[in-house]
């Protein structure tokens, strides 16, 4: 468990440095952001899910890109001024980025369970 939060941590701090728009100050906070990341997208995001499922039907899923940044921007808001994101599209590219890193690093790193 230790090991995927260092992971999922790293991975924050690499796609906060390869975007311009996220900015997580001082470095270490990224493993509080991982925390709260992981937090939402298991108890908030589900159910945001259940009740945006008709616009995700109409839009063929293309509406969770969406919800993700929505969780992105919610977990900024509550962690406050170490995890800074600009506007939505930097939040929906932060998600988007965010997954590619974090799968390469569990591809490297795998997690022993």
């Amino acid at each position: 468990m230790i090991t995927r939060l260092l992971i999922s941590a790293l991975a924050v701090l690499i796609t906060s440095l390869t975007l311009d728009g996220v900015s997580v100050d001082p470095w270490w906070w990224a493993v509080i952001i991982a925390i709260v990341l992981g937090l939402i997208n298991s108890w908030i995001r589900p159910l945001v899910k259940l009740f945006a499922l008709p616009i995700n039907i109409l839009t063929l899923g293309l509406f969770t890109f969406v919800i993700n940044a929505l969780m992105v921007m919610l977990c900024s808001w509550l962690v406050g001024p170490h995890f800074l994101v600009q506007n939505i599209w930097w939040a929906m590219a932060f998600s988007v980025v965010l997954t590619l890193v974090s799968w390469l690093l569990h591809l490297f790193f795998p997690s022993k369970n």
